[in-house]
């Protein structure tokens, strides 16, 4: 069925459904509900219990109110579901979100007993971190500064995420939710100075040199350092 405001592309798995740009959002809901009912119309054609629809809005991003419009009209037809909406532009926050997740944020606070300092993405650390303090980020941590608290990278549940640098003086080291506490006679070791989880889901450890082979990119990012 042809029509200005939106595109339908069949594959395998489902149907592409493209909404125009330039389209008002009135003729769109108009052109895909009659588009819905002509499709479901015709569902004894489909061998399937589901029938997913991958929906691209361009340079539109929809309101949240557009999308339950949307959501609303395939509610109609228990066949159909909406495997994603995505657009070709993103909104200034999720930008400066995005940016923050793949930015190395370099870091020299002292962190006291009892503060906890978060960041956004991965933190290169040439600061201190008193016993009782807190470093947690949601990437990787590149430790440079004086460790004496708690280190916590993958926040709150990226277990691909590691620590490098020199733990021996640390509390404790998390990634995501897992947790290895020091006393002396559990400390860690300075020559072993990337923390990673490991196939068994459990922390471990390595050698920088070898963190090219676990982690290739994460390598190439830091420069080994």
């Amino acid at each position: 069925m042809p029509s200005e405001a939106i595109s339908l592309k069949g594959h395998k798995d489902g149907y592409e459904l493209v909404l125009h740009s330039e389209a008002s959002f009135e003729q769109i809901t108009t052109d895909l509900k009659k588009l819905l009912g002509k499709l479901y119309k015709d569902n004894a054609k489909f061998d399937a219990d589901k029938i997913e629809f991958s929906i691209k809005t361009g340079k539109r991003l929809l309101t949240a109110a557009e999308k339950k419009q949307i959501e609303a009209l395939f509610a109609d037809y228990p066949l159909f579901t909406i495997h994603r909406i995505k657009a070709d532009v993103l909104l200034k926050d999720d930008a400066v979100e995005m940016i923050e997740k793949n930015t190395i944020h370099p870091n020299a606070d002292i962190i006291r007993n009892g503060q906890v300092k978060t960041i956004k993405g991965d933190v290169l650390f040439t600061g201190t971190i008193h016993e009782g303090g807190i470093l947690q980020a949601t990437g990787n941590i590149y430790l440079l500064g004086n460790v004496e608290g708690i280190v916590s990278a993958g926040y709150p549940d990226n277990d691909s995420a590691v620590i490098v640098g020199n733990l021996s003086a640390a509390q404790q080291v998390r990634i995501a939710d897992l947790v290895t506490i020091f006393d002396d006679e559990n400390r860690a070791d300075s020559f072993e100075p990337v923390v990673y989880v490991n196939d068994l889901h459990k922390l471990s450890y390595l050698r920088l040199e070898d963190l090219k082979k676990l982690r290739p990119k994460i390598y190439s990012k830091i420069g080994g350092l």
